[in-house]
């Protein structure tokens, strides 16, 4: 199962033809952990890094123990972060959270296609959603 998780994950990000891989590191040292860290560049210069650190907890359930997700413009100002480092206890989602204009929210762990839909939704708008 952890095994077909990041698959998942490595075919998503090659999959994307229009997002440079500036480097993508997935390992799996033993059946029930494993790691995928990448950086990521999108056209306009702004990247995204990030790093996962999984553990197979029963037959069909793959947790993610350490998560984020940090998404920044060409200038390196912060434009979104998602991770689940124990520092907001006020959050409701604690220790999830995301990093958004300044502020700290409450979240639900995203999944790296989570995380990409919203940047392409930053980086491509639809008319309606302006």
């Amino acid at each position: 199962m952890l095994h077909r998780y990041l698959s998942r994950l490595y075919d998503t990000i090659h999959s994307r033809g229009e997002i440079e891989i500036e480097y993508l590191d997935v390992k799996q040292p033993t059946l029930l952990r494993g790691r995928i860290t990448g950086r990521l560049r999108f056209y306009d210069g702004s990247t995204l890094a990030f790093e996962e650190v999984l553990e197979q907890q029963k037959i069909r359930q793959v947790s993610r123990i350490y998560y984020k997700y940090h998404y920044q413009r060409a200038d390196g100002t912060l434009v979104v972060r998602y991770d689940n480092a124990p520092h907001h206890p006020e959050v409701s989602t604690y220790p999830d959270h995301i990093h958004i204009e300044g502020r700290v929210e409450a979240a639900e762990p995203p999944d790296l296609s989570d995380v990409l839909r919203r940047i392409d939704g930053l980086l491509y708008p639809r008319p309606d959603d302006e």
